[in-house]
């Protein structure tokens, strides 16, 4: 009891003690976005998987959150490699491959995690039920903390991307997404990763309103409201 009474104390700040999910404490986990292990997502729009996992990603390099990328099956010739959207926000980090569905299994993996000496683990993946699942319970067993980013995940099917969620939820993973999971590593408008940010928030919005066609609705509604005023006032003069 005195060691963890240590531990925490050493803790940041509005950490793990308060539930907050700090960026000093946490490695992002990026598992399986390939382009064929995509194809299996029923239960989201795949489109939005990938940008919640790309933005996920552009905040971790802009708040220095070490990031462990994995793949499944590419050198057995049977899967490709990263998707190529996200692989170019994170060209430098290497590609850990394996040939087992649980990458908490694989030893590579696991020691890249390690090796990053944090115990917060923020995971995002396809698909939900399968590799995501499987080594989020490994790692909770294993004394790791774990944020599932349900939004930057996806399944089969809805039910079984949901079932996944709830298994981890009850073997002691915490859900989030990607918007409230890029807030809360930073948190401070004032704060020294406000700018960085600003840099990611910003145009993640817009994408996400491009993606889900709000974006065109709001703009083609701005243009109809615009053409009404000048016949309006073409009305008026000619009055």
């Amino acid at each position: 009891m005195l060691r963890r009474a240590k531990e925490e104390a050493a803790m940041p700040e509005n950490s793990r003690a308060s539930g907050i999910w700090d960026s000093k404490e946490c490695v992002l986990l990026l598992i399986d976005y390939q382009p064929g292990v995509m194809s299996y997502i029923r239960s989201h729009d795949p489109k939005l998987v990938e940008l919640n996992a790309r933005y996920l990603a552009k905040a971790a390099l802009a708040f220095d959150i070490p990031i462990v990328l994995s793949t499944v099956a590419v050198q057995m010739g049977v899967n490709q490699p990263t998707i190529a959207t996200l692989r170019n926000e994170i060209p430098d980090v290497p590609e850990i491959d394996r040939s087992s569905m649980d990458a908490w299994a694989d030893r590579g993996f696991v020691d890249a995690v390690k090796k990053t000496g944090r115990k917060r683990l923020v995971v995002g993946g396809v698909v939900t039920e399968v590799c995501v699942a499987y080594p989020t319970v490994e790692a909770l067993k294993a004394g790791f903390d774990v944020c599932v980013v349900t939004d930057a995940c996806g399944g089969e099917t809805r039910e079984s991307h949901d079932v996944a969620v709830l298994r981890m939820i009850q073997a002691g993973a915490v859900p989030n997404t990607s918007a409230a999971m890029i807030t809360e590593w930073f948190r401070d408008w004032a704060g020294p990763l406000a700018p960085a940010a600003r840099q990611v928030l910003v145009p993640f919005i817009r994408d996400i309103a491009i993606v889900e066609d709000i974006y065109p609705r709001i703009e083609t509604a701005k243009a109809a409201d615009a053409r009404a005023a000048q016949a309006r006032e073409a009305s008026k003069a000619h009055a």
